[in-house]
């Protein structure tokens, strides 16, 4: 038979007492913080999974702030294009007007001081700062404007040069998104003549010109090929001939008969020669190259129409390259604006799944650390009762003493 001191009573009830108290005190810290985990000893396996969560919300957080960036820098730099697609629109207008065979000289001075302009602005845009000390034409980074006018034996006296580096930069994350463009890429790497190959004139003294030329078949292209046309005009009759040279070996084909506005084809391309070529008369056709600047194209284009006493011949050969030039141009930076486009197309949907993983990470820390609140109640309830419980047993313990019994 057990025996059950009044001293150990005592102890069993304060300890079960406290014990009670501590699990109420608990529950109602829960309850405050609306959390169930307060303490990694609360529930060590649910803190670390909400300590993994919040640290994938940090991270995700970052990517958004640089994806918020690259979408206020991509935004801004498809308003310029959009602005320098305009102003080239007016200067391909502008070229079409200055082609007229009936203006002279001085008319086309008016034209000449607007396509300065333009020029100006051009330059003004590709020099635009996207708002944070950096330039959105910078490339991989620029402490000056990245395009400088420098001193040139050109028609405005000066040749725009690019000063910025090379490539782009792009915000830190998981997806790295660009904050910057290749300013060289995007204005002076359009491809020469139509984009295969390109029309030169290397002599002519009759009214001939030719044009721009186009693709019949791309199959038979040779990329690497280029092609003299050479003119003979001899007892009234007027013919040519082609001469193909690939890695520097030359063919000329047999001589053909001229007929203006026929069209010359060669492997896959042909050619308009109208007018009428003198002897001699020489034309060529080369490869495309990387190389066309939108501010050597408008600065050409000045030159041309401020050169006085042209002929009619000089300035229809002179309005087709002009305009070629300004298309391609033009083209160069409508597939830019493009890509741009995308860019920010990408940067839609990578914040809408940014946005979809935060939501996941917070919803896995909510889950691993938050409060049933109807639960907690229910139990703070349930505990208070027992809590109030063991105070009225303890209070009946204490005056179960021999002492409390023979007084009473």
């Amino acid at each position: 038979m057990s025996r059950v001191s009044t001293s150990q009573s005592y102890d069993s009830a304060l300890l079960q007492l406290q014990q009670r108290q501590s699990s109420l005190s608990d529950t109602q810290v829960q309850l405050t913080s609306g959390k169930r985990v307060n303490r990694a000893s609360d529930d060590p396996t649910a803190a670390a999974r909400a300590e993994r969560a919040l640290a994938a919300i940090s991270h995700i957080d970052a990517d958004k702030r640089g994806t918020q960036v690259s979408q206020s820098i991509m935004s801004q730099a498809d308003s310029a294009l959009g602005d320098a697609g305009d102003l080239l629109q007016r200067a391909h207008e502008l070229l079409v007007e200055a082609g007229n065979p009936a203006y002279d000289d001085s008319q086309r001075q008016g034209i000449v001081a607007e396509l300065r302009g333009i020029r100006d602005q051009l330059l003004g845009i590709a020099n635009r700062s996207d708002g944070t000390g950096n330039y959105l034409f910078g490339g991989q980074g620029s402490a000056q404007a990245p395009f400088l006018d420098t001193p040139a034996a050109t028609a405005l006296g000066h040749q725009v040069q690019y000063q910025g580096a090379l490539g782009q930069n792009s915000a830190a994350g998981t997806q790295p998104m660009p904050i910057s463009l290749d300013g060289a890429k995007v204005w002076t790497t359009a491809p020469t003549g139509n984009g295969q190959f390109e029309t030169q004139v290397v002599q002519s003294k009759g009214s001939a010109w030719i044009d721009a030329g186009r693709v019949v078949d791309p199959s038979s292209v040779n990329p690497a090929a280029t092609y003299d046309i050479n003119f003979s005009v001899a007892g009234g009759a007027t013919t040519y001939t082609v001469t193909t040279t690939v890695g520097g070996v030359p063919t000329t084909g047999a001589a053909q008969p001229y007929k203006a506005g026929t069209a010359i084809q060669v492997d896959g391309i042909a050619v308009v020669i109208d007018g009428a070529p003198a002897d001699l008369d020489h034309f060529k056709m080369v490869p495309s190259t990387q190389t066309l600047s939108v501010f050597d194209t408008l600065d050409n284009a000045v030159a041309n129409l401020t050169t006085a006493n042209k002929n009619g011949t000089q300035r229809a050969q002179d309005n087709v390259m002009n305009l070629r030039n300004i298309d391609q141009v033009l083209t160069r930076l409508q597939t830019v604006r493009a890509s741009v486009g995308t860019t920010l197309n990408r940067i839609d949907s990578v914040d809408g799944q940014l946005d979809d993983q935060k939501l996941q990470s917070q919803s896995d820390r909510s889950a691993a650390e938050d409060l049933d609140m109807v639960q907690a109640i229910s139990d703070f309830q349930n505990k208070q009762s027992g809590y109030d419980a063991a105070l009225k047993s303890y209070s009946m313990v204490q005056r179960m003493s021999l002492f409390q019994y023979l007084n009473g």
